[in-house]
């Protein structure tokens, strides 16, 4: 059945190449090797699901979570590629039937097939995440809609891999995470059928794109500040980096990127075709605000006593603990095409230009009319400034740096459309600038 076996897979050319395994699945409590009895677990990094403002809508559960923290496992389960073999399609599951052994298969032809064998790697830990329910997956992520409605059980229309991509983190100092397309099944396989995108690279190895493809984009300048866009590119099943396709699931890999690397930086966006994570690392999460000083600044803002120009009443940003429901009455309402902050009233209406279009007392521009709401997913804040600017037209209100960095973010939508998109509900921006300027009315006393 095997016609070549190539041990020298796992040569210095392929080192960056590892591929983790699928022991375990608690990464939330789960202690580092070396910790002490009562010290924190080593933490790699944390993934953050946009459109959630810090919580699912059914509350955060398990492994199916708006926000999961990746930290070192009691035991490394990393693996990494060994041998390569040549076989008979016909034969591949023949092949793949030890379930301890981890393999991608790649199916070239009804008659000839590749399988990777991949050994343990002492110096890593895999982390999966997937669509998928089973004990293999890590993070359950589900399919996040426009404007904060989550698909959060599962669904048929899912454009969501089960088996999605794997993170590969080193167990030693600087901790470096990597990101890979594709996970490991309940067999500890990955199959790459007849039609999916795939191609032997110049070393004689193989390599290959998911369906709908892993897309991700490294912030220049980090996440900070000072912080731009990067550029969106895909990430093959070895961790190599191509520019995009035309299409997510077009079968024609876009050109190797041979300068970029599939290493995580502080900031990166990874997206699944359905969800879009945000990866944070434990230095850049010390330059976030805490949820304490979120807190602080609503306090301060309510304790300006923002009054409504209109109806001369005190307004005031509701608690978190009330959650999303319906607006409170001292709400703050804007006009997101001026970005004056009244209370609820019912003057203004412009039916015929749309059942959210108001005419603003102050300056006569008409736009939507929505209440404000404080983003509290703090992992989503470059810095810790007030909350200035709202986003339109769902009115999330963050500082100045993060509204404008999250306005001129392109994110991917369907097959091959950008859009940019609040980061708290997950609504699309509309306007020049997607954002505006909060103008509060201060007490007349």
């Amino acid at each position: 059945m095997v016609l070549e076996g190539n041990p020298e897979v796992g040569s210095p050319r392929t080192s960056d190449l590892q591929h983790p395994g699928n022991q375990g699945s608690c990464v939330l409590s789960s202690p580092g090797e070396d910790a002490q009895p009562g010290e924190e677990p080593i933490k790699y990094g944390e993934l953050i699901v946009l459109g959630y403002n810090g919580c699912l809508a059914s509350g955060d559960k398990g492994r199916r979570r708006s926000r999961l923290a990746l930290s070192r496992r009691p035991h490394a389960n990393g693996v990494k590629p060994d041998v390569i073999h040549h076989i008979s399609t016909p034969l591949v599951s023949k092949a793949l039937s030890n379930r301890g052994q981890h393999s991608i298969s790649y199916t070239l032809s009804r008659s000839h097939s590749v399988i990777v064998e991949y050994t343990h790697d002492s110096d890593t830990d895999m982390f999966q995440i997937g669509r998928s329910t089973e004990n293999m997956i890590d993070f359950v992520v589900t399919d996040t809609s426009p404007g904060g409605g989550a698909a959060e059980g599962p669904s048929a229309q899912s454009t969501i891999s089960r088996y999605a991509c794997r993170i590969l983190c080193d167990r030693r100092p600087p901790y470096t995470a990597r990101i890979y397309a594709a996970g490991f099944d309940a067999s500890s396989n990955i199959f790459l059928g007849e039609r999916a995108a795939k191609w032997r690279t110049p070393d004689g190895l193989m390599d290959g794109l998911t369906t709908n493809g892993v897309l991700v984009m490294h912030p220049a300048g980090g996440f900070s500040e000072d912080s731009a866009p990067g550029v969106w590119r895909e990430i093959s099943v070895c961790g190599n980096v191509y520019t995009l396709r035309d299409s997510r699931s077009a079968q024609q890999r876009g050109k190797l990127v041979e300068n970029e690397s599939n290493v995580l930086q502080d900031g990166s966006l990874i997206d699944l075709c359905g969800a879009t994570l945000l990866w944070r690392t434990p230095a850049g999460l010390l330059r976030a605000p805490t949820l304490k000083q979120l807190e602080a600044q609503r306090q301060e803002a309510n304790a300006a006593r923002p009054q409504c120009p209109v109806g001369l009443s005190t307004l005031a940003f509701p608690s978190p603990a009330r959650g999303r429901t319906a607006p409170d009455k001292q709400q703050p309402w804007v006009y997101v095409r001026c970005g004056h902050v009244h209370g609820y009233h019912g003057w203004g209406c412009r039916r015929e230009r749309g059942p959210q279009e108001r005419e603003c007392p102050l300056c006569r521009l008409v736009g939507p009319y929505v209440p404000l709401w404080l983003g509290q997913e703090a992992g989503l804040c470059l810095d810790p400034g007030p909350p200035s600017h709202a986003f339109a037209p769902c009115g999330h209100v963050c500082s100045e740096k993060t509204a404008r960095y999250w306005a001129q973010t392109p994110l991917p939508h369907g097959t091959h459309a950008f859009h940019a998109a609040c980061p708290f509900c997950g609504a699309w921006l509309t306007g020049e600038h997607g954002c505006v300027r909060l103008i509060f009315q201060g007490p007349l006393d």
